[in-house]
């Protein structure tokens, strides 16, 4: 195995206009991960880590390929179109480091989409000229302060109204990319009263501010992505020009909810190309040394469990990313379930594979380390509680609307929506709703169930699956009982005990819902893909997960489950929906 060329600062002119095509792309200027002579394989990323320091070589390479052009909008130059597409370009990054995925990239797209969703042409330019520029870090946004906030969340600044701008001051001691960004986008506090229109969001350039008006404060050291730098800000007495304002005054929280929309969507989805990783460290630990490359019978279940879980996670993300392009008056409560849902699947998924690495799991080295590091990244990723908190806040006050008005009766979604090739139009963000529309997942749901109870007769496989979208559809029955209960007044339902429970069962219900859409929509490319092997056991352990017996699994499932797994694990390939070559 030799390193790959590190490429030379014209590579991004060669990238593919397709985003399969970058991804692959991508994927091969990486390199190999295991190679110990890779500078972007396991090991220098990994001793980055240990230092708490950027992997500068890493980072220079995605800038000379150009990556930062993904978060910019073709309109205004750059490559983002749809964010279905957007994930898998990111997936290679991601598979090697969650760490560098964020800090290089999705900070700077989670700063920027509020620009793209409200700021002027002058604004949208500028931001575009930013991050086109290329580097990591260029972009990242600064938050209000969310109720059951962590470090990232917590604590605001106020911007007041003065002559020609505003007067900014406060202080934010956990800010990612503090040190090197240019450009922040800063949610501020510019009203007093009640009621949610008393944010709004300021483009800053640093080289704009007054001298003397922001002090650079410490940087924080946090338990996972360490090798980001995380720091802090205060800003005294700092006048900003009018000019600064994306949007109109108090469309502070607006923006947030609409850019959240996709962050929730987005980060699953790379995340499942970090388990990808996990997953693979763990059927090497099973398999090296065993003849015939066939891991011991105690870890069949679990390794086969996992990848069916990965097979599920991946549906929700695709399908959520889909539906901000194809239906964005309802995409907002895809969003949600599938940050709730992935998130604790993901967690579970690297508990369960530790019982295969066994002492592997604690190997501070280049072949197993990478697992520790992931389980240390993963919460900062997913912002913990608060990520959690905020996706239940979404969700909780429609429960009762859904229940007596949307469930059973809305109409099922169009089929592009789970066919993972099939053309969208690009995201706009402006067209995202933040309330109202139909729960297309559920319809999806009872459409599909509906479609393979007439083919029980087919053989055991069949009627598993069957039988387990039927006990979905009944869960779902029993939520309309229970959520059309809940009171009237949104005030008192998100007081009311029963309503988080009930949000828990609703999301697997959901996930579900689009592992047995992405499972229809498979259009033939992939002969596993299109068996009901994998949705058998993936809905199984949804099942599980809401405590309700179903179905006992066919003879054969679990086999036939592992055995692409361990096909993929020789060929060097995804354990994702997308089935992608990787390089090794």
């Amino acid at each position: 195995m030799t390193a790959p060329p590190a490429p030379r600062a014209s590579a991004a002119a060669n990238a593919p206009a397709d985003a399969a095509g970058r991804a692959a792309w991508l994927e091969e200027l990486l390199g190999d991960p295991a190679d110990p002579a890779n500078p972007h394989g396991h090991r220098p990323l990994l001793e980055a880590d240990e230092r708490r320091a950027t992997p500068e070589a890493t980072e220079q390479l995605l800038t000379d390929a150009g990556l930062t052009a993904e978060f910019v909008p073709r309109a205004l130059g750059g490559r983002l179109g749809r964010p279905d597409t957007l994930a898998r370009v990111l997936r290679p990054v991601f598979r090697r480091d969650v760490a560098l995925g964020f800090g290089y990239g999705l900070t700077a797209l989670f700063g920027a989409s509020a620009v793209w969703a409200a700021g002027d042409a002058e604004q949208q330019g500028r931001t575009a000229r930013h991050l086109l520029a290329g580097g990591g870090g260029r972009v990242t946004h600064l938050h209000h302060e969310l109720t059951h906030a962590n470090a990232i969340l917590r604590d605001e600044f106020t911007a007041r109204r003065a002559r020609d701008g505003f007067r900014v001051e406060g202080r934010k001691d956990v800010i990612i990319n503090a040190e090197r960004a240019g450009l922040l986008v800063m949610y501020a506090r510019t009203g007093t009263g009640p009621g949610p229109r008393n944010h709004s969001v300021l483009l800053l350039d640093r080289e704009r501010l007054p001298a003397g008006a922001v002090r650079p404060l410490p940087r924080v050291p946090v338990p996972g992505m360490r090798g980001n730098s995380f720091a802090g800000l205060e800003f005294t007495d700092c006048h900003v020009p009018g000019d600064a304002l994306v949007g109109d005054p108090g469309d502070g929280v607006p923006l947030a909810l609409r850019t959240f929309m996709v962050n929730r969507c987005l980060i699953p989805a790379t995340l499942v190309a970090g388990a990808d990783s996990a997953l693979r460290l763990a059927v090497r630990a099973a398999t090296t040394g065993r003849r015939g490359g066939q891991p011991a019978r105690r870890h069949h279940t679990v390794l086969a469990g996992v990848f069916a879980d990965l097979l599920a996670c991946d549906s929700m993300a695709v399908t959520g990313l889909r539906a901000l392009s194809l239906v964005p008056d309802s995409a907002h409560l895809a969003a949600a379930a599938v940050k709730l849902t992935t998130q604790d699947v993901l967690r579970e998924n690297l508990e369960e594979l530790a019982t295969v690495l066994g002492a592997h799991g604690y190997d501070h080295g280049s072949r197993y380390g990478g697992f520790r590091k992931l389980g240390r990244d993963l919460p900062v990723a997913g912002l913990g509680h608060a990520g959690r908190a905020a996706c239940q806040a979404v969700l909780v006050p429609r429960l009762r609307s859904l229940a007596r008005t949307s469930w059973f009766a809305a109409p099922e979604p169009p089929a592009q929506l789970f066919r993972l090739f099939a053309p969208l139009p690009d995201l706009d963000y402006r067209k995202l709703s933040l309330s109202g529309g139909d729960d297309l997942l559920h319809a999806a749901l009872v459409a599909a169930a509906g479609r393979l109870a007439p083919r029980r007769s087919t053989g055991p496989l069949w009627a598993a699956l069957a039988d387990l979208a039927a006990a979905f559809v009944q869960e779902a029955r029993a939520l309309r009982v229970r959520c059309g209960a809940l009171p009237a007044s949104v005030r008192d339902t998100l007081a009311d005990p029963r309503a988080c429970a009930l949000v828990d069962r609703y999301v697997l219900v959901a996930g579900a819902a689009a592992c047995l859409g992405a499972w229809e929509g498979q259009d033939g490319r992939d002969t596993f893909l299109a068996q009901p092997a994998w949705p058998v056991l993936a809905l199984s352990r949804i099942l599980r997960r809401l405590g309700v017996a179903g179905p006992e699994l066919p003879d054969g499932v679990t086999r036939s489950v592992l055995a692409e797994l361990l096909t993929r694990f020789a060929g060097n390939r995804s354990f994702d929906l997308y089935d992608m070559h990787l390089a090794g």
